[in-house]
């Protein structure tokens, strides 16, 4: 499977203005031979630098180049003491870049960074506990996601970096001396988030026979930098790390997806998002099955937004349940277009498919190899094996045996696999106030330290690689749980009782003088008088105790309710006073059930009912005479519509000794059966029936009076018009119109007739009914006006807006006008103050709110007439206060 990756190491040295630069570095040494005093050896301490070739600018300036000095200072590992310090100067200086990528890459960055070496020699005293060598600077590059970014003045940055190496002494080395791991300077890669990668991190020893093994850790934070002076004196070890945020850590900076190699040094798994990243790998060296020394690199992994065509598929699939997988390709990559499965069965042809998302369903058990291509036969192919394990039959379970909080609980595996050995497990014991609730072994007890329900859980595995978790709820009790069925029961003196307890191990009951088979859960006793009797259960070192109270009466009695009368088709319910625990009642036939000591019962006719009662042996009788007798007779007509403000008469018919009406204060008459009924609203009249022979219940019928809402007429405004013009009426309200008299009219029964009128009347009154469906009616009027003149849009010369009633509204009057298009208000100093289209709207004297002051005004009008011809007329009018 193609595969590409990017390293972008960022990083330079600068002022504290323009930091937050640096990209990733290591410092090794190398044994050089015997210094040029005794006891003292000759080390080479190389310090590697790594930084961007064009970082981003920083408020308008460059980022400062990688420094021509670097202060490297040397502390014994036992006291933390410095021993020596060197301003060394820049010893190599190297570019790397991959400026052209395989062609199915887009969406990619260049790729490019420097990498500078300072290099110092030192004779160094031979000591038991060795030396550590150190460098330090303020600030890592800016844009890192997963460490938390610090503050330095004005800045805000990505933390700063400690680039160190441990020199072992002679407690570790004895005689011998070391030269430590060095991590390979390789070409640039590319790294495209949420792709797999697959990178080559290890290094190389020059002690041969030394072994290595990598492991990802925490990365060192600054130490006491606070600029990126390269002259600065590196803090005392030991050195702490960054500070990670969520979801990061030292060992899991990509997040859990991405992992290392312990042998091999390949760090692998799918990338997270695009974004800078701390990575910092430790190398031990191994020296006779002893490790004498961690070396670590320091770098940012920068992961880009870039997209190319892949087959990427899981290290492997296995299903352990049934027989049937399904695949899927993880590239999101839009330029995949086509696929060929081969799922592997090598008896079959057609184990193939061109889905994206195929399901495949094994005819056999075993392991079978999955190819997938992608984009066969295009530039941009590629192509993936995994292996996949088709082993159903892997069943997870569990059981626990525990007692109390004081003892241990046994966990018992009863996973069971088919076609492996079941060979691995992890137990979580849900104990969230310790940290060591945990075991490896199949079958592991654990001692709980406070009561609690908990949530345990196996993950158990097989030789197969099937792996699956199970959880359960274990309560953990304060003592041994006791269950009994009751605490407080009735026997009869000549009657003997069994107990029953449910538990764990062993009981022992007490008293026993009237007990048979008192050291099991299920005793029997008979005592003479009440007795509590006590248990007690023992499991496990647990133990518990409970106990019965066993009344004891020598005889029981019935009490019964006096006889009573229902109405019928009414049910009655019996509550007998006694101390029996069983009950049969007669006849059974109307009862819901006859063994109850409270059974409910639905006679038609009248009953004796007898019942017998039970406390074992002892038996009491008693019986209740039920009468039943018919409901009052009621009837009540008739059901009515009416209209608003009409009433109807009702009528009523029983068969009782008394009756009432309800509601009353609608009704007149309301003590007698025929009353007159006048509602507002509809309203449901219920007469209720009573008698004089026992039955406790009325007798009810309902009438229902139906109102009909009130009708709310209207014919239109008083008006006005001119000789021979047309005149449109528009009544409403109802569905049926009556127009009286019907001079002048197109039609007198209609909602909106036309009127037209000859000037033979100065006025005429319409009467109008208005009246629904159901007949319901009212009247009202309307005055029509008619002027003999051509059409005219009269004003006032003045009003007195003074709130009296008479001439307080300053109205146009329009005469054989059919519209009015505005009435305008100015004042003196041509100010609008007021404007209207409606006709009858007209100003009240108000301005603003506030009364207007007295004086002279200004009006326009315009209005249209009924021919269609403009009458515009302007003037004035005064406003007396």
């Amino acid at each position: 499977m193609k595969t590409f990756f990017l390293f972008v190491f960022l990083l330079a040295l600068s002022a504290p203005a323009l930091a937050g630069h640096i990209a990733g570095g290591e410092m090794y040494y190398r044994y050089v031979g015997p210094g040029t005093s005794a006891q003292t050896n000759r080390y080479e301490i190389t310090l590697r630098m790594f930084r961007q070739c064009n970082p981003p600018m920083v408020g308008g300036q460059q980022l400062a180049q990688l420094p021509q000095s670097a202060n490297i200072t040397v502390f014994d590992l036992a006291t933390s003491t410095p021993v020596a310090s060197q301003q060394v100067l820049q010893d190599n200086f190297t570019t790397l870049s991959l400026l052209s990528p395989l062609p199915c890459i887009q969406s990619y960055s260049p790729v490019c960074y420097q990498v500078a070496t300072y290099v110092w020699q030192t004779d160094l005293p031979i000591n038991a506990s060795g030396y550590t060598a150190a460098f330090q600077t303020c600030c890592r590059s800016n844009s890192l996601v997963n460490i938390v970014r610090q503050q330095l003045g004005n800045n805000s940055t990505g933390e700063g970096a400690t680039y160190a190496c441990d020199i072992p002494g002679t407690l570790t080395l004895g005689t011998e001396v070391n030269s430590s791991a060095v991590f390979g300077l390789k070409d640039t890669v590319l790294v495209c988030q949420y792709k797999n990668i697959h990178i080559d991190f290890s290094a190389t020893d020059p002690d041969v026979s030394d072994s290595l093994s990598y492991a990802l850790c925490g990365a060192y934070n600054r130490g006491d930098a606070q600029g990126a002076d390269s002259s600065h004196i590196a803090s005392r070890p030991p050195y702490q790390n960054v500070s990670y945020t969520p979801g990061f850590s030292g060992s899991t900076p990509m997040g859990p997806n991405i992992t290392i190699d312990p042998v091999t040094g390949i760090i692998q798994g799918r990338a997270p998002a695009n974004g800078g990243y701390v990575v910092n790998v430790c190398v031990t060296e191994w020296r006779n099955h002893k490790a004498i020394s961690v070396h670590r690199k320091d770098f940012m992994m920068s992961v880009q937004a870039c997209d190319f065509a892949a087959a990427d598929l899981p290290a492997s699939y296995i299903d352990c349940t049934d027989q049937t997988l399904n695949f899927a390709n993880e590239s999101t990559s839009s330029q995949v277009h086509s696929y060929l499965w081969d799922f592997g069965v090598t008896t079959m042809t057609s184990d193939t498919s061109n889905l994206p998302t195929p399901s495949f369903t094994y005819p056999d058990t075993g392991t079978f190899t999955v190819k997938l291509v992608i984009n066969r036969s295009e530039q941009c192919s590629d192509s993936a094996l995994v292996p996949v394990k088709v082993y159903p039959g892997f069943k997870p379970a569990f059981t626990v045996v525990g007692s109390c909080v004081t003892n241990p609980y046994r966990f018992t595996d009863g996973t069971t696999s088919r076609y492996g050995v079941v060979n691995n497990w992890r137990w979580d014991f849900g104990d969230a106030d310790v940290t060591n609730d945990t075991s490896l072994l199949r079958n592991p007890s654990y001692k709980y330290n406070s009561v609690g329900d908990r949530s345990v859980q196996l993950i158990v595995g097989d030789s197969k690689g099937c792996l699956d978790t199970l959880s359960q709820t274990v309560k953990v009790e304060a003592k041994l749980q006791i269950d009994l069925p009751f605490r407080d029961t009735l026997i009869c003196s000549i009657d003997t009782l069994q107990l029953h307890a449910s538990s764990n191990g062993t009981f022992l009951w007490s008293p026993t003088a009237t007990m048979i088979d008192y050291n099991t859960p299920d005793p029997k006793v008979f005592p003479k008088d009440t007795t509590v009797y006590y248990v007690n259960a023992t499991y496990n070192g647990c133990t518990n105790t409970d106990s019965v109270r066993v009344n004891v009466l020598d005889s029981i009695t019935v009490k019964m309710a006096s006889d009573t009368t229902i109405c019928r088709t009414d049910s009655v319910q019996f509550h007998p006073v006694s101390y029996g625990l069983q009950y049969l009642w007669d006849p059974a036939g109307n009862m819901n059930d006859a063994t109850l000591k409270s059974p409910a019962a639905l006679p038609l006719t009248n009953t004796l009912y007898h019942v017998i009662a039970h406390l074992g042996k002892c038996v009491a009788e008693g019986s209740i005479n039920v009468k039943v007798v018919p409901y009052p007779i009621s009837k009540a007509v008739p059901d009515a519509t009416i209209c608003y403000g009409s009433t109807v008469a009702l009528h009523g018919d029983i068969v009782g000794s008394s009756f009432k009406w309800v509601p009353a204060n609608s009704l007149q008459d309301a003590n007698t059966l025929t009353p007159i009924a006048g509602p507002t609203h509809t309203t449901p009249y219920i007469l209720y029936a009573y008698d004089t022979l026992g039955c406790p219940k009325p007798g009810l019928d309902t009438a229902i009076v139906t109102v009909i809402p009130q009708v709310h007429p209207f014919a239109g405004r008083d008006t006005a018009v001119v000789k021979d013009q047309p005149l449109q009426f528009q009544a409403t309200g109802g569905v049926y119109y009556t127009w009286t008299p019907s001079t002048g009219l197109s039609n007198p029964s209609i909602a909106n007739p036309i009127g037209l009128y000859d000037g033979s009347y100065d006025s005429i009154r319409y009467q109008v009914r208005v009246a629904t469906a159901e007949g319901c009616y009212a009247d009202t009027s309307v005055l029509v006006k008619i002027f003999r003149p051509y059409p005219e849009i009269y004003v006032p010369s003045a009003f007195s807006p003074n709130h009296d009633g008479k001439n307080d509204v300053l109205r146009p009057i329009p005469v054989g006008v059919q519209r009015l298009v505005y009435f305008r208000v100015f004042d003196r100093w041509g100010n609008l103050i007021f404007s209207t289209s409606e006709i009858n709207k007209g100003w009240d004297g108000q301005v603003k709110g506030q009364p207007a002051l007295s004086g002279t005004y200004v009006y326009t009008v315009e209005g249209i007439d009924y021919k269609n011809a403009v009458i515009v007329r302007k003037g004035t009018f005064v406003l007396i206060r």
